[in-house]
């Protein structure tokens, strides 16, 4: 209760006391038991009055107390927010402005703006297989192909791209994919593989001139030279391409090729140009006795290719290309000017070449000229290409044959393809070449896919037999190839392919000599394959 009001209490019970002797007095002089009332009366107030200024003062204390126990905590709290004001706060975590991501199960790292990416690449092409080889003289050589397995190609490397404009590609092959014998050959390795950089280039694609699009690259890479040597070789309907094209592209092309060049595209059209160099593993120098220095090779490919029609459902593919070999590689030891034209029979379980011309000697250069033709309507697909070979013969080394005459060499293949589950070969304009198949239900035990399943067949002949009788002339035999295939795409990432070839290889022992030298073969390979 406040001050106040027991004032005014206090008053009232002053002017009570005061009235009672007057009301006494009037009266007559009042009865005791009045009297006794009003002290009754007054000692209760006076308790009361008491019991009031009791509670004042407790409330006060309280009051007192809780002010303090207000400010004590106000301190404190300024305390604590001083203490947290040095105290760094966590607040949201700041973008990293890195994107991870797996397109096509391929791990890549962005930027968040996509300017700027680098992905891990891989594959993985493991052969197994097994020969009945048949020569058809005791003086066919070779007399045996082993059975067995084979790495075809182990890559593994990295490809991106700088600012959006400036693309890479640096890719090693572990694997077995030229298939040498040990020391025979510059760069070989002990059991037969020869390895090394596949792929170490930088392209330029900021250009895009005439409505398209265009690409200016320098290095080692894969030139896309050929419509077969264009595909991809986890795209590719067969383990092997055929000889006529590996053969055109091992003078100046291929795999494992330094080059500098540039190509542009559109959707219907491709032309491409490059000067190339010796392959990544060739050996090129002055003063290596063993094995012998040489000098470096040079050449040039050009190649136009387009897709003029084209639907939902159909495409019809054309092209043409052209090779040369400038420059020839020169023993310096023995000044010898050479070169060889060989394949293997499609297959490379065993990597003996049953086609050879041997070391062609003074060659001053070499041109291939050749064209090339494709259609697909739904899951069907048809491919077929052909080459003319010239060799010419004057280089000035001082060792014979002198003066003789180019020799000319012709091979092809046809191909065709259907998808039993639907599936199609869509068109890559990047390449002018067909890519693989991706299959429209991946296997799934769980989903009941079954993948995407494949049937094809392939001819392919090569001729490299050239003025036969005389003795300036070559007798590298001619090979002609059937090859039946099937493929299973469990998903987009892996593969198995089940080949059967039929070979025959008609040879004799040399261009002045008729005796029969040559062989059949019958063959069954199969291959597993992971791309990433």
């Amino acid at each position: 209760m406040s001050a106040t009001k027991v004032g005014a209490i206090a008053i009232g019970l002053a002017g009570a006391l005061a009235a009672s002797p007057a009301y006494s007095q009037s009266a007559g002089g009042g009865s005791d038991a009045e009297i006794a009332l009003l002290k009754q009366q007054l000692k209760m107030l006076e308790q009361k009055l008491d019991r009031l200024q009791k509670q004042t003062n407790a409330n006060t204390a309280t009051a007192a107390s809780a002010n303090a126990n207000a400010k004590a905590a106000d301190a404190k709290a300024a305390r604590v927010a001083s203490a947290n004001a040095a105290i760094p706060v966590k607040g949201p975590v700041a973008p990293s402005g890195v994107v991870v991501t797996m397109p096509n199960n391929r791990p890549t790292i962005c930027t968040a703006d996509q300017a700027n990416c680098v992905a891990i690449t891989s594959r993985l092409h493991w052969d197994v297989g097994g020969y009945d080889y048949r020569p058809n003289t005791a003086a066919t050589v070779p007399q045996k192909l082993d059975s067995g397995q084979n790495v075809r190609r182990a890559r593994i490397g990295v490809a991106g791209k700088f600012f959006n404009d400036w693309n890479f590609a640096l890719v090693y092959d572990f694997g077995g994919s030229s298939d040498g014998f040990g020391g025979a050959a510059p760069g070989s390795l002990p059991g037969g593989g020869l390895s090394g950089v596949e792929n170490a280039y930088v392209s330029y694609t900021g250009l895009k001139p005439f409505g398209g699009k265009m690409a200016i690259e320098a290095g080692i890479m894969d030139l896309p030279y050929t419509l077969d040597e264009a595909t991809s070789s986890n795209d590719i309907m067969f383990m092997e391409r055929a000889s006529p094209g590996v053969i055109a592209t091992n003078i100046a092309a291929g795999d494992f090729r330094s080059a500098a060049g540039a190509r542009w595209f559109n959707d219907q059209l491709w032309i491409g140009g490059y000067v190339t160099g010796p392959t990544s593993g060739a050996i090129h120098s002055a003063s290596s006795a063993s094995p012998a220095g040489t000098s470096e090779q040079y050449g040039g490919v050009i190649r136009v290719a387009g897709n003029p029609i084209s639907g939902k459902n159909y495409s019809v593919h054309i092209g043409a290309d052209a090779e040369w070999l400038v420059q020839p590689p020169r023993n310096q030891l023995t000044q010898a000017q050479t070169l060889t034209l060989s394949d293997r029979p499609e297959l490379r379980i065993d990597p003996t070449t049953l086609i050879s011309t041997g070391a062609i000697a003074n060659v001053s250069g070499a041109q291939v000229y050749g064209v090339e033709a494709a259609a697909t309507y739904g899951p069907f697909i048809a491919q077929g290409e052909y080459y003319w070979f010239n060799v010419d013969r004057s280089a000035n080394t001082g060792l014979p044959p002198f003066g003789a005459p180019s020799l000319k060499f012709d091979g092809g293949y046809a191909q065709v393809g259907y998808v039993l589950t639907g599936e199609n070969h869509a068109y890559n304009p990047a390449t002018a070449s067909y890519s693989g198949i991706k299959p429209h239900d991946p296997f799934s035990l769980a989903g009941g896919g079954w993948g995407a399943w494949e049937i094809a067949g392939r001819v392919s002949t090569m001729d490299l037999n050239d003025q036969i009788a005389q003795a300036v002339g070559i007798a590298g035999g001619r090979q002609t190839v059937y090859t039946a295939a099937l493929n299973w795409y469990v998903n987009n990432n892996v593969r198995f392919m089940l080949n059967y070839l039929h070979g025959d290889i008609a040879k004799q022992a040399s261009a002045t000599s008729a005796a029969d030298v040559g062989s059949k073969f019958d063959a069954v390979a199969m291959r597993t394959q992971f791309a990433f």
